[in-house]
């Protein structure tokens, strides 16, 4: 049995089935994802969808968490407009007139904010090394990003942390695709919607195998870990551009 775990979809439904492919699971294995399977892309309701019926193991995203706080609010909110401006018209889109399905949304509300497998752990954005797990929120595992990636030692001792949210190329040395290695955690968001990349990424955990598949070319590829993840090192790390 392998575990896959698969990064920020970000409504690349096609991209998705491409990945899947490649990626050629068997019944026996486990899928996951680590949120954000909506916004930006024009697919979310279908990726969404997916996801739910074929029973895959997901955690929430920032952008879960946006759209379920925008929908608590009027149209006219900033709350509403910063979702819409974040990739959320797009997910609206993809829903068409009839909105979005109130059974997707109970889903994502009762999404959890991590999945701790023994030897690896999910998270979506990471977490604060300078708090224990039981305190921290959705504010860190959703959101954080410098705290986190600046850490010089692992949060875990007998775990890796495998996260989402943050484009692997915007770290300095990283470039298009680049799996990003950091102090007990690997990064593996690598840009699917983003017109600098378009890779959608997948990670086997237990063949440490990375897979791949370009959602603008429709190029595939898969790669040893060892040759696709590149170290985020002490002297590589700047000020990361802010991103939703």
């Amino acid at each position: 049995m392998s575990r896959f775990v698969i990064g920020d979809v970000h409504g690349q439904f096609d991209g998705l089935l491409m990945l899947l492919k490649q990626m050629n699971p068997s019944a026996n294995d486990q899928v996951f994802f680590l949120g954000d399977l909506i916004d930006r892309g024009a697919q979310s309701a279908e990726v969404v969808d997916w996801v739910m019926k074929n029973g895959h193991g997901c955690i929430m995203g920032n952008h879960e968490q946006m759209c379920l706080e925008a929908l608590a609010y009027p149209s006219a909110s900033a709350v509403w407009q910063g979702w819409l401006l974040n990739g959320g018209s797009r997910t609206l889109e993809s829903y068409g007139q009839d909105g979005m399905s109130e059974q997707h949304l109970d889903w994502m509300r009762n999404l959890p904010l991590y999945i701790d497998l023994g030897d690896f752990w999910l998270v979506h954005a990471g977490l604060n090394p300078k708090l224990d797990l039981e305190d921290q929120s959705s504010t860190e595992f959703c959101w954080i990003r410098e705290p986190f990636h600046r850490s010089t030692e692992p949060y875990f001792e007998d775990k890796t942390i495998i996260t989402g949210h943050t484009i692997t190329f915007v770290f300095p040395g990283l470039n298009a695709g680049d799996v990003a290695q950091g102090a007990g955690w690997l990064g593996i968001d690598t840009g699917g919607y983003h017109p600098k990349s378009g890779w959608l990424t997948a990670l086997d955990l237990d063949k440490s195998v990375v897979h791949q598949a370009n959602t603008f070319t429709g190029a595939v590829r898969s790669l040893p870990l060892e040759k696709a993840s590149v170290a985020v090192t002490k002297s590589k790390k700047r000020k990361l551009a802010r991103s939703c």
